[in-house]
């Protein structure tokens, strides 16, 4: 393959790139009085990656047709659903910022350019076939999440979540360097194509350790069971904006990232690790069920609800199997915008004087004061729990369905059973909302951009959401099927 075909597949991470550049010499020269054009310039360039990687999805290009730069990166359809939702929950992240940090007199302009390296560096991860290419996309989007975390320099909670971030993420990087350097030692190659041949009779004891740390380095990035204990600290201490962003477009990536390694690169081991997965996703179900229920703060119970939902994600995962694979993309894709209106309606919740109100108390009675939020709130919680007609049950109902069809009815029937644990702390906060006395403490006035994306992702997660069941559902089997090519 040529280079000019190389360089036309990676068109998005082009234009990111070159628009990442610019926006940095207009932050040097325009300062913080350009932060509101830089935010608008960096809104548009995703939402404009988002338009160029969608025909790749639609035409369903795999194998070799999406192989740019002699099989480093795969421009194929698994990795254009994934860039689709990480722009679309990056370009949200960045819409939503202003309002909330000017507020704060601390909006700048390297806000929204961070946030585009971090889109670029989930967009090469979930393209990643080699494993050189994983390490570039993961470190380019966690270097980036660091600096975000800490973007409150006068926030003590901000900075802490920063330097917990920071410590951690370089543990997990050190986790994923080490089982890299194990894959490579005993399959001879850093190519997924390359591994999964050297494998294909059979794990060594030695490229099992490699597999083993590899995954749990990414589990880490997913905040999975028992690599989440960054998550409800960091959730807590970031900036809301900042917050909304971790838990959408680096989630993404990363899951897409362990899918592509697990049935790309390990794909025909999939009996080796498989009840390693089958662990991180039960016990991620029930510790983030049964860890959110005694929070008092928003934020951290959506981190718990975070660690929950990759759980059941996980189960797809487990099955090893095209359905699996596609039933994950169409949970992701739900998921995404159910967290998305959580915490847009989150950043909705202020006081008199502009404040973000997050502790749950303070919500009481809120369907009186601002019965608007409240509503959407209470759908994203029943979505959450997967309660129906709201469509966050169809994602928990497609991933059962792939498990059952995989033979795996006993994980079926126990993440069935912990889900109903979840219900239990997401029905709190609807009980909070409309049945306790009113704590009048949300009376601050809503940014209209808050009140138009709330109203859209509230229509989404409605049962208007079904009518979408078919075309999402034909959309990640196209996907899925692009990591199973070479079956």
């Amino acid at each position: 393959m040529d280079l000019s075909t190389s360089l036309r597949l990676v068109a998005p991470e082009e234009l990111m790139s070159f628009v990442s550049l610019v926006l940095l010499l207009a932050c040097a020269w325009g300062g913080d009085r350009a932060s509101r054009v830089i935010s608008a310039a960096a809104a548009v360039t995703l939402l404009a990656c988002a338009a160029l990687v969608a025909p790749t999805l639609g035409s369903g290009v795999t194998g070799p047709d999406g192989a740019a730069f002699s099989g480093l990166f795969s421009a194929d359809a698994f990795a254009a659903f994934a860039k689709i939702l990480i722009y679309l929950g990056a370009a949200v992240a960045v819409v939503v910022a202003p309002a909330f940090f000017e507020r704060l007199h601390a909006m700048r302009p390297e806000y929204p350019l961070l946030i585009l390296l971090a889109a670029l560096g989930g967009s090469i991860m979930v393209s990643a076939s080699n494993l050189i290419t994983l390490y570039i996309g993961l470190e380019l989007n966690s270097l980036a999440s660091y600096v975000l975390a800490a973007f409150l320099r006068n926030d003590e909670r901000s900075a802490e979540a920063g330097l917990k971030y920071f410590v951690l993420g370089a543990l997990a990087s050190g986790i994923l360097l080490f089982g890299m350097s194990l894959t490579y030692g005993f399959a001879g190659s850093t190519s997924f194509a390359g591994i999964r041949a050297a494998v294909d009779s059979g794990l060594s004891a030695g490229a099992t350790f490699g597999a083993v740390f590899v995954l749990a380095g990414l589990a880490f990035k997913i905040a999975a069971v028992p690599f989440h204990m960054w998550t409800p600290d960091v959730y807590e201490g970031a900036p809301t904006p900042v917050t909304t962003f971790f838990a959408t477009a680096p989630k993404v990536a990363a899951m897409a990232l362990l899918m592509r390694v697990a049935l790309e690169a390990f794909g025909t081991q999939a009996a080796v690790w498989r009840e390693i997965v089958i662990f991180a996703a039960l016990a991620s179900i029930v510790w983030g069920a049964f860890g959110a229920i005694g929070q008092a703060n928003l934020k951290r119970l959506m981190a718990y609800s975070s660690i929950n939902n990759v759980g059941f994600i996980l189960i797809g995962l487990a099955c090893a199997t095209p359905q699996g694979a596609s039933a994950m993309l169409v949970y992701l894709a739900i998921y995404l915008v159910m967290v998305l209106a959580g915490f847009v309606g989150i950043l909705m919740l202020r006081d008199g004087e502009g404040e973000q109100v997050e502790a749950i108390a303070d919500i009481s009675g809120l369907s009186r004061t601002r019965p608007g939020i409240a509503a959407a709130l209470a759908m994203v919680m029943f979505s959450l729990a997967g309660i129906p007609p709201l469509f966050g049950f169809w994602g928990k109902f497609v991933v059962f369905q792939a498990a059952v069809q995989a033979g795996l009815v006993p994980l079926a029937a126990i993440g069935i059973a912990a889900s109903v644990i979840g219900a239990f702390y997401y029905i709190k906060i609807v009980k909070v909302m409309y049945f306790d006395e009113p704590a009048n403490r949300v009376t601050g006035r809503s940014d209209w951009v808050h009140s138009v994306l709330l109203t859209v992702t509230a229509v989404f997660i409605s049962p208007f959401g079904y009518l979408l069941t078919k075309w999402l559902g034909a959309l990640a089997d196209t996907a899925a099927a692009a990591l199973f090519h070479v079956v």
